[in-house]
C-alpha cells in the first residue's frame, strides 16, 4: 500500500495527542494513590500511634508486593494486550487504595501497602513497553518526559487537595480516611475508561485509517533493530543487571522526597494547608527541568549522558537541603533541584534499555529492572525514618540521599558506550 503521501511525523503527533494525555492521567492517579500516604501521615500517624520507624517500614512494604508480581505482570500484558491488562491493574489498585480507610494499626497498614504493590505491579513497565509499540526511539525521551510529569503533577494536584481533605471529618471518618476513599474514585473510573481509550497497538487503533496504520508500522520497522530479543538472552545480558543500579539509586531520591517531604516541611513550623501549598513548589519547578532534559536528550541522542547530568542535579539539590542550616527557603530550593534531577533522571533512564532490547526481552527487562530498582522505595523511606528516629533530625537523611544520587551518576558512566543503538 502506498504511504508516501502521508506524513509519518503528523500521524505520530496525532497518536501522541490521542494516547499520552490519557496515559498521563492514569499515571497521575497511580502515583497519587501510591504517595498520598505522605499526606495521610500528617494526621494518621498521630491517630494510630505510628512511630517514624513503623511508618517508614509500612510505606516501603508496598515495594515488596511490587517485586513479587512485576515480571509476571509485564509478560502477561504482552500476551493478553495492554488494554485489558492495564485496565485490570487500575481497577484492583483503586479498590485496595480506598480500603486504606479501614486501617486500624501497623499490621493492617503494612498488609494493605503490600497488596497495593501487588495490585499495581506491572503498570509502569507496562506503559514503557506500550510506548515502544507506538513511538520510535528518536522521539521516546520526550514522550517519557511527558509521562514522568505525572509524578510532579500528581503532587501539584494532590498536595492542596489532600491538605483540604485532611480537614474533613464526618460520618464517623477522619480526614485521612476520606482522602483515601475520594482519591481512589478517579483511579477506578480511569480503569474502566481504559477499556475504550487504549488500543493494544497501532493496528487496533480506530482513530487511524488503514494507510495511517501502515505508516506507523513502517516508521517503527525502519528503526535500527535492538540486538537482544529473547527472554533468555535478556536474563544473561550483564547490561540489564547493571542498569538496576542507576534505576535503584535515582528512584531512591524520588520516594525519599515523596514520602517524607510533607513532614519535613511541616516540621519547619507550617500548618497543614501551608505545607500542602509549599510542597507544590518543588514539583512545579521539577517540570521545567524534566522537560528541558527530555528535549535535549532527544535532540542529541545522548541518553546515558543526560541521565548522569540529571543525577548530578539531584545530588546538588539534596546537598543544598543538607547544608541549609535551618533556612527554610534554602531547603525548599534544594528540594526543587532534587525533585527536578530525580524525575528527569527517571525519564532519561528508561530511554536507555530499548537501545539494545526489543520484543520479549524489552518486556522482561522493563519489569525486572523496575521491580528490583523500586526496592529503593522500601529502603529509602525506611532508612529515612530510622535515621530520623535515631538522630532526631532530617539532615542525616539528606546527606544519605546526596550520596545515593552521586552513586546513580557514577553507575551510569561505564554503561555509556555499551548501551547504545547498534550501527547501521
Amino acid at each position: 500500500m502506498d504511504t508516501s503521501t502521508i506524513d509519518a511525523a503528523a500521524v505520530l503527533r496525532r497518536a501522541a495527542w490521542r494516547l499520552v494525555p490519557f496515559i498521563l492521567a492514569m499515571y497521575i492517579a497511580a502515583f497519587l494513590n501510591r504517595v498520598n500516604v505522605g499526606f495521610a501521615a500528617l494526621t494518621m500517624n498521630h491517630d494510630l500511634g505510628f512511630s517514624p520507624e513503623v511508618y517508614g517500614f509500612g510505606t516501603g512494604v508496598f515495594f515488596l508486593g511490587y517485586l513479587v508480581f512485576e515480571v509476571p505482570s509485564n509478560l502477561i500484558m504482552e500476551k493478553v494486550g495492554a488494554r485489558l491488562w492495564l485496565s485490570r491493574i487500575m481497577i484492583t489498585w483503586a479498590i485496595v487504595s480506598m480500603a486504606f480507610a479501614l486501617v486500624q494499626g501497623p499490621l493492617s497498614f503494612a498488609a494493605l501497602r503490600f497488596l497495593l504493590g501487588l495490585a499495581e505491579a506491572g503498570f509502569y513497565p507496562g506503559i514503557l513497553l506500550y510506548f515502544t509499540y507506538w513511538f520510535p526511539a528518536d522521539t521516546r525521551a520526550r514522550i517519557l518526559a511527558i509521562f514522568c510529569m505525572g509524578i510532579p503533577a500528581a503532587n501539584i494536584i494532590g498536595a492542596p487537595f489532600s491538605g483540604w481533605l485532611l480537614g474533613m471529618e464526618g460520618h464517623g471518618l477522619k480526614g485521612w480516611q476520606w482522602m483515601y476513599i475520594l482519591e481512589g474514585i478517579p483511579t477506578l473510573a480511569l480503569g474502566f475508561a481504559a477499556l475504550w481509550c487504549l488500543p493494544d497497538n497501532p493496528r487496533k487503533a480506530t482513530f487511524l485509517t488503514e494507510r495511517e496504520k501502515d505508516v506507523v508500522m513502517a516508521r517503527l520497522a525502519a528503526e535500527d533493530r535492538p540486538q537482544v530479543h529473547g527472554f533468555g538472552e535478556m536474563i544473561w545480558d550483564w547490561r540489564v543487571w547493571a542498569l538496576i543500579i542507576p534505576d535503584f539509586t535515582i528512584v531512591f531520591g524520588i520516594y525519599s522526597l515523596g514520602f517524607w517531604m510533607p513532614q519535613m516541611i511541616k516540621a519547619m513550623g507550617y500548618s497543614i494547608m501551608e505545607t500542602s501549598l509549599i510542597v507544590m513548589i518543588p514539583y512545579a519547578a521539577s517540570v521545567a527541568i524534566l522537560w528541558g532534559i527530555g528535549v535535549s536528550s532527544d535532540r542529541t541522542g545522548k541518553r546515558a549522558l543526560h541521565f548522569i547530568i540529571s543525577a548530578l542535579i539531584c545530588a546538588a539539590g539534596f546537598l543544598v537541603a543538607a547544608l541549609a542550616g535551618g533556612h527554610n527557603w534554602v531547603t525548599i530550593a534544594g528540594f526543587c533541584l532534587a525533585a527536578g534531577g530525580a524525575y528527569s533522571g527517571l525519564a532519561t533512564f528508561w530511554s536507555v534499555p530499548p537501545l539494545f532490547l526489543g520484543g520479549t526481552a524489552a518486556a522482561g527487562a522493563f519489569a525486572l529492572i523496575n521491580c528490583v530498582g523500586n526496592l529503593s522505595g522500601f529502603v529509602g523511606p525506611g532508612l529515612t525514618g530510622w535515621l530520623l528516629q535515631t538522630t532526631g533530625s532530617y539532615t542525616t537523611g539528606m546527606w544519605m540521599c546526596t550520596g545515593v544520587a552521586l552513586v546513580a551518576a557514577l553507575s551510569m558512566v561505564p554503561l555509556t558506550k555499551y548501551c547504545r543503538t547498534p550501527p547501521k
